[in-house]
C-alpha cells in the first residue's frame, strides 16, 4: 500500500512540474501572435499614412536643364496634368511621359528627393530645320510636331517625301562640308520623288544637283562661279548643274534683282 502511494506521488509531482510548461508555451504563442497582429495594423496604418497624399505631400519641383523653347510653367502643367500624389506614391515614370510629351521636350528624367519634393531634368530638342515647312527636324533625323515659325530663319528649310528625312539630312551634311569651306550655307534643300536634289544658297542662287555625283556637281559651280560672276552684272538666279560637263546658268531680271 505504501508503494503504490508513493507511486502516485510521483506522477502527480511530475503533473505539476509539467503544467507550468504548457502554460508558458501557450502564452509565448499568444505574445507572438499578438505581435504578429501589432505588425499588421501597425504596417496597415502606416501603407494608410504614406499613400495618403495630404500626410507627405509633393511641395517643390526642381527644374533643370538648359532650354530655349519649354517654360518652367510647362513642365509644372505637365505634371500637374495627370494625378501625382503623395512623395511614396507618385509615379515618375508617368510623370517623366507627360514631359516627354511637351512638343519641345527630347528626353526627361525625374526622381524623388527626401522629404517633399520631385527633382526633373529637361534635354530639349536640338532644332536642325523645318521639314516640309510643317515641322521641325532634329540633328538625328527625327520629324517632330512643334511650332516651326520660332526657329524660321535661323535654321534651313527641308523638303521631300515622307520617310526620306534621314537621306536629305544626310545629303545636306555631306554638301555642307564643301560649302563651308567657301562661306556658303544652305538656306532650303529639297529632295524630289526620285530623289533628285535641289538646293539654294543663303545668296540665293538655286543649284539643280540632279541625282548622282552631287559633290563633284557642287565642287565644279564653286570653280565657276567666279568666272560667271565676272562675265556679267546680272546676278545667277540658277545653275543647272545636271550635266557631265558644263553648266547652264539662268540669269535674274532686273527687277528682281532690284
Amino acid at each position: 500500500m505504501a508503494a503504490a502511494g508513493v507511486k502516485r506521488t510521483k506522477e502527480e509531482k511530475t503533473n505539476e512540474e509539467n503544467t507550468p510548461s504548457r502554460w508558458e508555451f501557450i502564452a509565448g504563442v499568444s505574445v507572438f501572435f499578438a505581435i504578429v497582429l501589432g505588425f499588421l495594423i501597425g504596417g496597415y496604418q502606416l501603407l494608410d499614412w504614406i499613400t495618403d497624399a495630404e500626410q507627405v505631400p509633393l511641395e517643390g519641383v526642381i527644374i533643370q536643364g538648359d532650354r530655349t523653347y519649354t517654360e518652367d510653367s510647362e513642365v509644372l502643367n505637365a505634371i500637374l496634368a495627370g494625378e501625382v500624389g503623395s512623395f511614396f506614391t507618385a509615379d515618375v515614370d508617368q510623370i517623366r511621359q507627360r514631359i516627354e510629351a511637351l512638343p519641345w521636350v527630347y528626353s526627361a528624367s525625374v526622381r524623388k528627393e527626401w522629404p517633399q519634393r520631385l527633382r526633373v531634368y529637361v534635354v530639349e530638342q536640338e532644332p536642325i530645320g523645318i521639314w516640309n515647312d510643317a515641322q521641325v527636324l532634329n540633328r538625328f533625323g527625327d520629324v517632330f510636331a512643334a511650332n516651326p515659325e520660332l526657329i524660321r530663319g535661323h535654321v534651313p528649310l527641308f523638303a521631300g517625301p515622307e520617310g526620306a528625312e534621314d537621306e536629305v539630312l544626310r545629303q545636306y551634311r555631306r554638301i555642307m562640308e564643301l560649302l563651308v569651306i567657301h562661306d556658303y550655307a544652305i538656306s532650303r534643300i529639297a529632295l524630289s520623288e526620285r530623289f533628285s536634289v535641289r538646293l539654294w544658297l543663303n545668296n540665293g542662287v538655286e543649284l539643280q544637283l540632279g541625282r548622282e555625283a552631287r559633290l563633284e556637281r557642287i565642287q565644279r559651280f564653286l570653280d565657276l562661279y567666279p568666272l560667271i560672276q565676272a562675265e556679267s552684272e546680272k546676278a545667277v538666279a540658277y545653275a543647272d548643274l545636271r550635266y557631265d560637263t558644263g553648266i547652264a546658268i539662268g540669269w535674274k531680271e532686273q527687277s528682281d534683282s532690284e
